[in-house]
């Protein structure tokens, strides 16, 4: 017969604050909200498959290849919106403070640590479009066999939203040099 109860608890804990301290001794890792955000993913990605299961939707063998761009595309720029976007920094606040603007209508932040490591998992998340692009990805895919039309509706706006910013930035730094030349003349 096995121990369970409090004093079984009580040894994972101590287990568990040994791993962590063995595993960033000088400074704070939240793996337990680590392990809340990936716990968090299989389920969403679980729920995505079960629904897909349950409607019976085909999924293609293989992606197209002009999904998998159209999809990449959407990809990154919704991750940036999401993480970095000043419009956005509402869905950030409760797990991220201001920092500085880093331009483009983008913002800089920092993670909020309250001790809890939930809390730092996921505004470690929000804030990095790297780290969020796997979430984006996922439902974007999941979206693509659901609804397609939809999905490469949305994928299309967002893309072209990143195809304006690339455009844009190039126009400015045109100018620059435009000025910049101009300025050498006189």
């Amino acid at each position: 017969m096995t121990q369970s109860g409090p004093k079984q608890q009580s040894g994972l804990k101590d287990r568990v604050a040994r791993l962590r301290r063995a595993y960033a001794p000088h400074e704070h890792r939240p793996l337990g909200g680590y392990l809340v955000a990936m716990g968090t993913y299989a389920g969403v990605a679980g729920a995505l498959a079960a629904l897909v299961k349950a409607t019976g939707r085909p999924v293609p063998e293989r992606p197209a290849p002009a999904d998998v761009v159209l999809l990449s595309i959407a990809t990154h720029k919704l991750s940036r919106l999401l993480s970095k976007d000043a419009v956005t920094s509402p869905l950030r606040a409760p797990f991220t403070r201001y920092d500085r603007p880093i331009g483009s209508g983008e913002v800089m932040e920092q993670v909020r640590d309250s001790g809890s490591s939930t809390r730092h998992a996921i505004g470690e998340l929000l804030s990095c479009p790297f780290c969020l692009a796997v979430w984006v990805a996922t439902g974007l895919t999941g979206g693509l066999v659901l609804a397609p039309r939809l999905t490469r509706l949305v994928a299309t706006a967002l893309t072209a939203v990143a195809a304006s910013d690339f455009l844009q930035m190039a126009y400015a730094v045109s100018q620059q040099a435009a000025e910049g030349g101009r300025q050498q003349q006189d």
